[in-house]
């Protein structure tokens, strides 16, 4: 094969263009990175919301020696009162690979050895929303969503387009307009059937082209390439899946929305709120499962009437910095109560509440400041059978993996591990 092909080199497929991924054998190693639906009885739901930066340890975490139901609530977990007995609050979890102050998110909800992949400078694994999704995502229309911040990296979440990493490790793409996810909910298709179900078919047809033409460039590859083209042909099978579940779904009308339409350009605060209502009415309505969200903060801060950035509050010291951080603390434990009010006010068709049945983790994979240890993390919902109204203090650098690992078994998923996990969290165990 020639070496002497331009970098936009293209697989052609019915008038189709897909750009190959960057090839050493074709030129590009100098372009090359381092590297329908319905269930027996009330279905199970599962929910995680990371916060980037993190929080005040000093006024955020309960007492060490404080722990079991009789806690006392702390400054920045107050807001939360009225719902003591319905939330677990746990100490002493890490993910023991990060080691990027800055990646609140990254690798939270995996667990992932970011140098397992040789010669990559950053590789990431499956996290537990997904893991969750192959199972719980199989009847609905949506197999999961991603709710995204609408400051990306500014709240410290580091690299990632949502909280979600697919199978390969690769980031799932998430939301971050309000009414952007609304209409993805709720909003009908006006095309007739007949032109979806052509437009599904012409998608289809370019992906069986491109399939056929890659597997001719493979010829000649080095391994280094395959690797690199097996993982675009997942790519090709993971779109092919989404087809499959568009196609399932293509004569089933939309949910009604039990909400109104959010009002455009929502930020900070008021953005969270209404993306806690759309997590709510997605999964009243059995749209979707699993959803995750990643929060965001520097545009909180800026609705509080906060000048200073995320990042300088997240190394706070005693002052202003640091009661702005307090703030912002405050600020999320109240919206997370007013999220727990939603779905202990929506009903199930046996009487029973959302909350009964949904599990729902809050936290971050950052503590405060450039701490990577004692992520804070909250767990409330009875969906994952988890022992909820007490504060664990477990040893320190337990694998926040074990915790994620408690809630997919919990969910009754039937696996023996998660990321870096060494097991379940026995205190945890209904």
């Amino acid at each position: 094969m020639s070496t002497k092909l331009h970098r936009r080199h293209f697989l052609r497929g019915t008038g189709a263009l897909i750009a190959l991924p960057a090839l050493e054998s074709i030129g590009f190693r100098m372009f090359a990175s381092p590297t329908p639906k319905a269930t027996d009885g009330v279905p199970k739901r599962a929910v995680f919301m990371g916060m980037g930066f993190g929080v005040t340890k000093e006024t955020w975490y309960p007492d060490l020696k404080d722990t079991g139901a009789g806690y006392k609530l702390t400054e920045g977990l107050a807001p939360l009162a009225r719902h003591k007995k319905d939330f677990t609050v746990l100490q002493g979890c890490s993910n023991q690979y990060s080691n990027e102050a800055h990646w609140g998110s990254t690798f939270w909800l995996t667990g992932a050895n970011r140098y397992s992949v040789p010669g990559q400078n950053m590789a990431n694994s499956i996290s537990v929303d997904q893991v969750i999704a192959q199972n719980l995502g199989r009847d609905t229309r949506f197999a999961s969503m991603q709710l995204d911040s609408s400051d990306g990296s500014a709240s410290g979440h580091g690299p990632g387009l949502s909280l979600a990493w697919d199978q390969r490790g690769k980031p799932v793409a998430g939301m971050n307009d309000p009414l952007q996810v609304f209409h993805k909910l709720f909003s009908a298709d006006d095309l007739p059937l007949a032109q979806r179900q052509a437009a599904i078919a012409e998608k289809r047809s370019v992906l069986d082209a491109v399939f056929t033409e890659a597997k001719r460039v493979q010829r000649g590859l080095t391994k280094t390439d395959n690797d690199k083209l097996d993982e675009y042909f997942q790519g090709i099978r993971d779109i092919e899946t989404r087809l499959g579940k568009d196609e399932d779904w293509l004569d089933v009308p939309k949910a009604k929305a039990p909400m109104a339409e959010p009002a455009p350009g929502l930020k900070g605060r008021d953005e969270i709120e209404i993306m806690y209502n759309l997590i709510v009415a997605a999964l009243q309505t059995d749209s979707t499962r699993v959803l995750t969200y990643r929060l965001p903060g520097q545009e909180l801060l800026k609705s509080m009437g906060v000048t200073l950035s995320a990042h300088n509050i997240s190394h706070y010291s005693p002052g202003e910095r640091m009661e702005a951080s307090k703030a912002r603390d405050k600020a999320h434990a109240e919206l997370l109560t007013g999220l727990i009010d939603k779905l202990k006010a929506t009903k199930e068709a046996d009487g029973s509440s959302l909350f009964d049945h949904t599990a729902l983790a809050f936290g971050s994979n950052i503590s405060s400041i450039h701490y990577l240890d004692n992520c804070p993390t909250i767990l409330t919902g009875g969906g994952a059978n988890l022992k909820l109204g007490q504060h664990l203090a477990l040893p320190k650098d337990t694998p926040l993996c074990n915790v994620w690992l408690t809630m997919l078994q919990g969910l009754g998923i039937q696996t023996e591990r998660h990321g870096d996990s060494s097991g379940v969290v026995k205190e945890l165990l209904a």
